[in-house]
């Protein structure tokens, strides 16, 4: 099956959604039709491909390393880790992720940083991550955490998990570093919890959340990933994670798993690109952590 930038894909009709006969080819096509509006948001970005080379419905596996295996063109980023280097995969254009998508990669996974700069993350993520499926609920979440941002002076973009959650993303100006990033996101989360303990939590072991919703800010330490925008997720309805608007939350009209692969080049046909308008607008945080501690202490 040849595809955009002369990329081949075998076995196109190997089903990876077995409940949906969602095939790897259906997959492929996705990604060429969504590139143009997903590529600028993971470009630069190093990747972490979870695979599923049976479908989903056997167990995938994660991969970070791509060693070996690869075409020539493909662009990669050598990053340390403890006892050695991991040289993940960067997606700058349709060929690369069609790449991707040839390895039965249905959700990479991306950094928070890019390259150059890659201990200077460009985003700031907050991850909700309900115990237990509560739209009403989640969405007061979501809705508190914009407006304690606002309060901040943060504005902020939104977008559905493609599974449980919402994430909530501020453009930064890479001023600061991993430690400095994630120190502020895991204050803004206490505040959170704070100001609503009986709904959030910081706590990640299930057994301690009871039916409270997590918010998830390890997204923000060196090396750790999120779902990219436009991403398909590997569950039932093949869902995506797709960018949505404020509005669209407090209505209640989206929810975590509102958009799937089949529905989603209409949704962009009507909607365009809800993150357009993320990149370029990176803010300094250094404001913002000031008025953070004071209202943390007052």
């Amino acid at each position: 099956m040849k595809m955009a930038g002369d990329i081949t894909i075998s076995h196109p009709d190997k089903v990876l959604f077995p409940d949906d006969g969602i095939t790897k080819g259906d997959l492929a096509t996705y990604y060429e039709a969504v590139a143009p509006v997903m590529v600028p948001h993971i470009s630069g970005r190093p990747i972490t491909m979870e695979r599923f080379n049976k479908g989903i419905g056997e167990e995938g596996f994660i991969q970070k390393n791509v060693s070996k295996g690869y075409p020539e063109w493909l662009t990669r980023v050598a990053v340390p880790k403890h006892g050695g280097t991991v040289h993940h995969p960067i997606v700058d254009d349709v060929r690369s992720l069609l790449w991707l998508a040839n390895q039965n990669c249905i959700t990479p996974h991306v950094w928070v940083s890019r390259m150059p700069d890659l201990y200077q993350p460009d985003i700031c993520v907050f991850d909700l991550d309900p115990s237990e499926e509560n739209l009403p609920a989640l969405r007061d979440a979501a809705l508190g955490l914009r407006d304690l941002l606002k309060e901040l002076g943060l504005p902020s973009w939104v977008k559905t998990s493609g599974s449980k959650g919402f994430h909530i993303v501020v453009p930064l100006d890479r001023k600061l570093d991993f430690g400095e990033v994630s120190g502020f996101a895991h204050a803004v989360g206490r505040l959170m919890v704070d100001r609503h303990p009986d709904h959030l939590t910081q706590e990640f072991s299930k057994a301690d959340r009871g039916d409270r919703i997590l918010i998830d800010t390890g997204r923000n330490n060196y090396s750790a990933t999120f779902a990219a925008a436009y991403a398909v997720r590997p569950k039932k309805g093949a869902p995506v994670s797709a960018p949505c608007t404020w509005e669209e939350v407090e209505s209640g009209a989206v929810g975590p798993r509102t958009f799937t692969m089949l529905t989603m080049q209409e949704r962009i046909a009507n909607a365009g690109d809800l993150w357009s308008d993320l990149r370029g607008r990176g803010r300094s945080l250094r404001g913002p952590i000031q008025t953070l501690r004071r209202l943390a202490n007052g």
